[in-house]
């Protein structure tokens, strides 16, 4: 375990590293559980973990050494319960304009927050958020990106890494600075309120934005739009039976 410092405000000041780790997640959460206070933007960063999760509880595939999982603490008190949906486009955005940034590569987010090339997954996102009262006393904010693993196991869904997209490696630790220091610069955003400007930019780099595509609902295939997202983080799709609203576990993704 060491400590680092980055140059960033305080989005990686207190940095724990890990040999190994079930989940950054469960690591953090355990952290926070004790009675010893946990500073705002502590990241802890594993070389290789064992059960890494994603969205609706799927496995997180990564190779030890060769990818970034870490997890974030936020403090994010100033922000009202049913506007959590704005500090997963923050989170989005911080990560895919770092990735845009260090890679020149156009990264897009998948609604809600995986992190795609093209139609492969580069990474994804799981919030977990603390409540207390009406307002959000923590968010332990997992990210999992494939950086520089170039073999992945049958059972991961359209895998892709950095490498594999442009044949070189990458330095995890700088990576992370940058991505660090990216999610802090939107994090301050939306502390100041720029609520509008956070989802403007998030819709501007959102996967299959205005594109006819394929999707599937409740077991039936048909034809959509995404046209946008509403405040709550439901996915508005325009269809043939007109303007439809989707939850995470109402609708899937068709890639053909």
């Amino acid at each position: 375990m060491q400590n680092n410092i980055f140059s960033s405000l305080f989005v990686g000041q207190n940095l724990v590293t890990l040999k190994e780790a079930d989940s950054t997640n469960n690591y953090l959460k355990e952290l926070l559980s004790n009675s010893k206070p946990v500073a705002d933007g502590t990241v802890i960063m594993a070389e290789s973990q064992y059960a890494g999760r994603g969205q609706q509880q799927n496995k997180w595939n990564s190779e030890p050494g060769k990818n970034l999982t870490f997890s974030v603490l936020l403090k994010p008190s100033f922000l009202p319960l049913q506007q959590q949906f704005y500090l997963t486009q923050t989170i989005s955005l911080g990560v895919v304009t770092a990735m845009q940034q260090v890679t020149g590569l156009p990264i897009q987010i998948k609604w809600p927050n995986d992190i795609y090339y093209g139609d492969k997954k580069l990474g994804g996102i799981l919030i977990e958020n603390m409540v207390q009262g009406s307002g959000i006393k923590n968010s332990v904010v997992g990210i999992g990106l494939n950086i520089n693993q170039e073999v992945f196991p049958d059972w991961v869904p359209n895998p892709a890494s950095v490498k594999q997209i442009l044949h070189k490696d990458y330095e995890l630790s700088a990576l992370l600075l940058q991505i660090c220091g990216s999610i802090e610069a939107w994090y301050l955003k939306l502390k100041a309120g720029r609520l509008d400007e956070i989802h403007r930019q998030y819709l501007a780099n959102l996967y299959w934005l205005n594109q006819e595509r394929d999707f599937m609902s409740d077991g039936v295939a048909f034809k959509g739009r995404i046209t946008g997202v509403r405040n709550t983080g439901f996915l508005v799709l325009s269809t043939e039976s007109g303007e439809k609203e989707f939850n995470l576990k109402q609708i899937v993704f068709l890639n053909k």
